[in-house]
């Protein structure tokens, strides 16, 4: 098995649960590809007594099949006669709990049942089943961790984590995995011997996302620009057609799922609810609240408060990298094969874009930034903000802001450029512009910081000196 790299917090909380004095369900989600069963199986390797795995649209008689061949080659050792199929999950489940009580250990056994969603078909009972399992024995066991994951997250928060039946709070940890930081990508592209720096991890991050499936697809001795031309481009490339599969594989019918994404991948500053109903041609109500939350759970879409701004004036952007380049260069690319993005990535459209990918990494690695700052505990929320300009008036975006409780809002310019940064006159009167309209429109009596976050610094020339009180570069996004 590989070896696992990253997952501090996520490795302690399950093996906690072995050093628990009582019995343990555990519910684990994230979107696909990010690892869920790898952390898993790592951690619990020599503790899983029964592992088995949903099997996506299949009938109740084909998983309840697979379910007893599973029991049958996981208890081998307690049983040599053949396991009698079951009829119902019921069946299933109490043909478990035999087995279980025949497998004598004192140490924590381990019960792992992977893509759990995928059981629950219509009418086959399983969650009831699953449901009865746990509350008159699982729950009874000491030494058991029952361990239930899915990659359909908003179906294991409506269905598990927020159940109104017989597993209401039942859940004794809840875990949602997410993809890598860029310090866990950096490292876990290490460990695979990929020696690249920075600048050119941040350019894979803006492709992949952290994805761990993804980046386990890189080769040693490639560039950047040699791995996205092989994943994106070539004919067999694993990312050339990964999008028209994650979103039907998560939700089924994702026809609105989809596009949302779309109309966010369009509007890369982002767009409210109203916005994405008028964009997307959908009526307000619950399906339309029911599509956002299953975006947001899953990890493709990120929900921001503009500064002083009420819920209902959220701000909704496409967060998933790898869809974001899809979107923008993958998907309307006639050109494939050898060479195709050594020559797509000199046009000026990468350059732009990958300004504003950056600031959505930014975005993702706040406590980063705050840790440089020397402000982690100092309590913050950080926001989004613009202004929609009237006639006669002059608009503004603020991509960033860090509203502190100690009466100050660090307000960040970010720049994603090859060579140091060398700030212009021009530069200094449109910040100046950004502070001014913010003030004026919000009101806010806080002193303001202007931060300079960038790849490779900025020159402190006299523009700079002018208008910027804190400097960052990348390398802060790469900290634990």
């Amino acid at each position: 098995m590989e070896k696992l790299v990253g997952r501090t917090l996520e490795v302690k909380l399950l093996a906690d649960a072995l050093a628990s004095p009582k019995a343990e369900l555990i519910a684990v989600y994230g979107r696909r590809r990010v690892g869920k069963t790898h952390l898993i199986q790592s951690v619990y390797k020599d503790h899983i007594v029964f592992e088995f795995t949903g099997m996506n649209r299949n009938n109740l008689v084909e998983q309840l099949e697979n379910f007893a061949l599973t029991a049958q080659t996981s208890f081998a050792h307690n049983t040599a006669l053949p396991i009698a199929m079951p009829q119902t999950w019921l069946q299933g489940f109490r043909m478990l709990i035999n087995l279980m009580e025949n497998t004598k250990t004192e140490e924590k056994k381990v019960v792992f049942i992977d893509e759990f969603p995928w059981l629950d078909n219509k009418k086959s009972g399983f969650l009831a089943a699953f449901d009865h399992f746990w509350n008159s024995w699982a729950v009874k066991q000491d030494n058991l961790v029952v361990v239930i994951c899915g990659s359909a997250a908003s179906w294991m928060i409506q269905n598990i984590v927020r159940n109104k039946g017989g597993l209401h709070n039942r859940i004794t940890q809840r875990i949602r995995l997410e993809p890598f930081n860029l310090y866990e990508t950096a490292l876990f592209l290490r460990n695979n011997h990929i020696n690249l720096g920075q600048y050119d991890i941040l350019q894979l991050y803006m492709v992949t996302g952290g994805i761990p499936h993804y980046l386990n697809t890189i080769k040693p001795g490639e560039s950047t620009i040699q791995v996205i031309d092989r994943l994106c481009f070539s004919k067999d490339g694993p990312l050339r057609n990964e999008f028209k599969d994650l979103y039907p594989a998560l939700f089924g019918r994702a026809e609105k799922h989809i596009a949302i994404i779309r109309a966010l991948g369009d509007k890369l500053s982002g767009l409210n609810r109203n916005e994405i109903i008028g964009t997307c041609g959908f009526k307000t109500g619950g399906t339309m609240t029911k599509v956002l939350d299953e975006l947001l759970e899953s990890g493709f879409i990120s929900e921001y408060l503009p500064f002083n701004k009420t819920a209902k004036e959220a701000v909704y952007k496409l967060s998933d990298e790898y869809s974001l380049f899809y979107l923008k260069f993958i998907e309307s690319s006639k050109a494939t094969g050898a060479g195709t993005w050594q020559s797509k990535a000199k046009e000026q459209a990468w350059t732009s874009w990958m300004g504003f990918a950056f600031e959505n990494i930014c975005l993702k690695h706040v406590p980063q930034i705050k840790k440089a700052l020397g402000i982690s505990g100092i309590y913050t929320e950080q926001s989004v903000w613009r202004y929609v300009s009237k006639p006669g008036e002059t608009g503004a975006q603020i991509d960033l802001l860090i509203d502190r409780q100690d009466n100050c809002i660090n307000l960040f310019e970010l720049k994603f450029y090859k060579d140091i940064y060398e700030m212009t006159a021009k530069d200094v009167a449109a910040l100046r512009s950004k502070r001014s309209i913010f003030q004026q429109k919000t009101g806010s009596k806080k002193t303001i910081f202007i931060t300079l976050l960038t790849t490779f610094g900025a020159k402190p020339n006299e523009h700079y000196l002018e208008v910027v009180q804190n400097q960052l570069q990348m390398g802060v996004l790469f900290e634990p």
